[in-house]
């Protein structure tokens, strides 16, 4: 009963059959090899655009080298409040960008409104200097609380950005879940409404360790072959990076993972709307499921076997807990079976 993370699950067999298949024999280092090559090919196919594709190790690594590609000299980088990069990432955006900022912006159901996130960029007028400059914004999706950015939403976001001129960055730790979850292509759900770059996570959803940070317009990305050597990103054996995607991208396998995860949080969803003993905190739209109960509850389901963490409610719903309550987070994955969540509604009641 393990729903502390996706990250928590192991790979899908198919990815490690894959990564054996390539551990043996000879390949070109850095991304040159004819794999890494033919998976490019397939982000171009995938995303019905040339883009320009670069694997790196972490979902962090992808985030903050997405900014270190559009940085400016002061930069201010707009996010929402609870935004993965700005409260789970330790300053590695800041870091990688040597001192560029992120700038908190308010909205309910974990994403930006597009009022607030007018009204911030506003605080940084052109010219003035002490202040600093707009440089980019940023959406998750899904976002930290498992809601969903919907296309026009997206799309109103980035008709902000390119009134001021800013590239629009789209975290996607869980791309494939809000993808299947909304039932649109990648190119639908990224360029066609806006989006300039995509952290392309893989690896909560069936894979080793592999992420991609996509340009859909490759010249934005002409110093980020540099920056990302210098971030000690470029992995020499890139092939076991590429590999995986080509496991993972084959037959539609990382849609059908996503599939399975919504599905089981779906389930768990369900369980607990019809709970005597928990709420739901809101609607989930994609693998993450938050719930409120009795803080005693909550320890007497971990000490029963029940793996989840507690969270801090967010700032938009202010009186969302009970005195002596808690607000817990379950996230399901393609790893997570049916059984495990009906033995923990059984504890649940």
């Amino acid at each position: 009963m393990n729903f502390a993370s996706d990250n928590w699950a192991g790979a899908h067999p198919a990815i490690s059959q894959r990564l054996l298949a390539a551990s043996a024999g000879f390949s070109a280092p850095y991304g040159a090899s004819k794999l890494d090559l033919k998976i490019e090919q397939r982000f171009n196919e995938l995303f019905e655009h040339e883009v320009a594709v670069y694997f790196v190790s972490t979902g962090t690594a992808a985030n903050s080298l997405a900014l270190a590609a559009v940085n400016r000299p002061g930069g201010v980088s707009f996010c929402h409040r609870e935004a993965h990069m700005l409260e789970d990432e330790c300053g590695a955006p800041e870091f990688f960008t040597h001192g560029a900022r992120l700038a908190p912006v308010d909205g309910d159901n974990g994403k930006i409104d597009p009022d607030s996130l007018n009204a911030e960029i506003q605080r940084f007028p052109p010219g003035f200097i002490h202040a600093g400059q707009p440089m980019a914004i940023s959406i998750t999706q899904s976002t930290e609380i498992g809601t969903l950015y919907q296309p026009d939403e997206i799309a109103a976001i980035a008709d902000i950005a390119k009134f001021y001129g800013l590239p629009l960055h789209m975290d996607g730790a869980r791309f494939a879940n809000a993808l299947v979850a909304l039932n649109l292509t990648p190119a639908e759900m990224t360029w066609k409404r806006g989006v300039d770059i995509v952290s392309f996570g893989a690896t909560k959803n069936g894979c080793w360790c592999a992420e991609a940070l996509v340009f859909m317009n490759p010249k934005m990305a002409k110093d980020l072959p540099f920056i990302r050597k210098r971030a000690a990103q470029l992995l020499s054996k890139s092939r076991f990076i590429a590999c995986q995607f080509d496991a993972y991208l084959q037959d539609g396998l990382w849609l059908t993972l996503a599939r399975h995860a919504n599905t089981m949080a779906k389930h768990l969803q369900n369980g607990i709307v019809n709970s005597k003993n928990a709420r739901l905190a809101w609607h989930a739209q994609a693998n993450e499921v938050f719930c409120v109960l009795d803080k005693a509850h909550a320890d007497q389901l971990q000490e029963k076997g029940a793996v989840f963490y507690q969270w801090n409610p967010p700032r938009a719903k202010p009186g969302l807990l009970n005195q002596n309550e808690v607000l817990i987070r379950l996230v399901t994955s393609f790893a997570t079976e049916a059984d495990q969540v009906d033995r923990f509604l059984e504890l649940l009641g």
